[in-house]
């Protein structure tokens, strides 16, 4: 069975745990590191001859725009992973309608393709958010990667269905959903193969979870950052939790 490959294609710093340290008026004077490491990325699915759907920050488009034309020319699929890496709920409607209408302008203008997929930072949307559905359907999406079917502390809708699904909007539209792939452990549903998820876990265990899902006939969503490949990230001071999480 095939699995799912995608990327969060954004800078170390704009990230949630650093999200009361550095604004996005801070970024342009940090050290990036997303030019080198999703040519890293890319250079590993070329020799591999496998395929994968980027999800650009616009910030990042408008930025290096000669980056996400190479991923794009590579034939991997563009999706859309917000402008400045706001969580949804944030936002109030208008400010999240903006914000996307900047990154499908920049990620147009760096590639030349109009995104029809989104993921929203940190997996910041929920099942009852269909405001924000709404305004992704407006806005051309056929489909949304957004819901992550686990307890945590920063995301999380842990009633979701662990498989793709539509949602039903006011509208009468309906937007395809792709969670994050999760298991269940001794009762408990468990995030598989994914950012920290993937970094902290050992290999077996991942490797053990991706195959339980495909026995069920169920593909798995691979999903890592680029800077998670990176050595030259700074460490910066943070509570336990996070410097765990970084």
């Amino acid at each position: 069975m095939k699995n799912i490959l995608t990327i969060d294609l954004e800078d170390w710093f704009c990230v949630e745990i650093f999200n009361t340290i550095y604004r996005p008026a801070d970024w342009t004077g940090l050290a990036s590191v997303v030019v080198e490491n999703t040519d890293r990325v890319l250079e590993k699915l070329r020799v591999h001859n496998l395929k994968a759907t980027f999800f650009v920050l616009g910030w990042v488009a408008d930025r290096h725009p000669d980056l996400i034309a190479r991923v794009a020319a590579e034939g991997h699929e563009i999706g859309c992973h917000s402008y400045h890496h706001h969580m949804v709920s944030a936002m109030t409607s208008t400010q999240f309608r903006q914000d996307t209408e900047m990154a499908l302008a920049a990620v147009v203008k760096a590639c030349g393709v109009t995104p029809i997929g989104y993921r929203s930072p940190s997996w910041g949307m929920r099942r009852d958010m269909l405001w924000a559905y709404e305004i992704l359907a407006d806005l051309g999406f056929r489909y949304d990667s957004s819901i992550y079917p686990i307890h945590h502390d920063i995301y999380g809708d842990p009633g979701a269905p662990v498989k793709p699904y539509t949602v039903a909007l006011p509208s009468g539209r309906g937007l395809l959903e792709f969670p994050a792939s999760t298991v269940h452990v001794l009762g408990r549903r468990m995030a598989i193969a994914g950012g920290g998820w993937l970094r902290h876990f050992p290999y077996w265990f991942t490797r053990w979870g991706i195959q339980r899902l495909n026995r069920m006939r169920q593909p798995a969503m691979v999903y890592f950052h680029p800077w998670e490949l990176s050595t030259d990230i700074p460490r910066v001071k943070l509570g336990l939790k996070n410097r765990f999480r970084q």
